[in-house]
């Protein structure tokens, strides 16, 4: 029988795996990233100066959103195929499997948000400043949002159409994340620090890294029966 960490690293891999062959699974979350706030400059107008005034909730937006529209199959799949069943089974604990299956679906949906987002800061005119801090906050924030919306993926798994609830559960806790996030980048860009936005949104992060995968866990053996 594997020991933990092996069952850890072993299922880290098979989701990477599995994400990556399913090219729809990690193309779609940075094009929505890409086209929300491309899109932007057409609605408002190219004045540089308004688009760089709301350029970081703009993004932080997009990425919420991009967030959010890669979440709803994070265990759907495995539902449907007798998986999530497998892992509920297992005798690793089931918060660290969840736990490997959330950090893998960061790393491909996640980070590339996090590498994209300088070029569309310099896209929306936004000062070095915040240039600067914006991958900074995202890199704390998206694990974060991952986190907190796949508890609510986990209590509206067995349900086909659960998209639109799932929005309703998660994005009110969202706003907290949303808020420190967008200030991160604002303050920077206005000459400010941002070191006490960046502490309280790692304070999120902190809190909902072991909190998050147990609630997940609860959610999925409430929803598989």
């Amino acid at each position: 029988m594997s020991s933990p960490t092996q069952a850890f690293f072993g299922l880290l891999q098979r989701e990477l795996r599995l994400t990556i062959r399913r090219r729809n699974d990690w193309l779609n979350p940075p094009l929505f990233f890409i086209l929300v706030v491309a899109l932007l400059p057409l609605g408002i107008g190219p004045d540089p100066q308004t688009l760089a005034l709301i350029a970081p909730g703009v993004i932080w937006v997009a990425a919420l959103l991009a967030t959010l529209l890669s979440l709803e199959r994070l265990f759907r799949d495995d539902f449907d195929d007798g998986s999530l069943e497998q892992l509920l089974l297992s005798p690793h604990p089931l918060p660290l499997l969840v736990l490997a299956k959330l950090l893998a679906h960061w790393l491909v949906t996640g980070l590339p948000l996090v590498l994209i987002s300088p070029l569309l800061g310099v896209l929306l005119h936004l000062p070095l400043a915040g240039i600067l801090a914006l991958p900074v906050s995202l890199l704390i924030g998206t694990p974060a949002l991952t986190l907190i919306g796949a508890i609510g993926v986990a209590l509206t798994v067995s349900l086909r159409r659960g998209g639109i609830l799932l929005t309703l559960l998660v994005l009110p806790l969202y706003v907290p994340v949303l808020i420190f996030g967008t200030a991160a980048v604002t303050a920077p860009a206005q000459g400010l620090p941002n070191a006490g936005q960046l502490a309280l949104l790692g304070a999120l992060l902190v809190l909902a890294l072991p909190l998050a995968p147990l609630a997940i866990a609860a959610g999925l053996r409430v929803s598989s029966h």
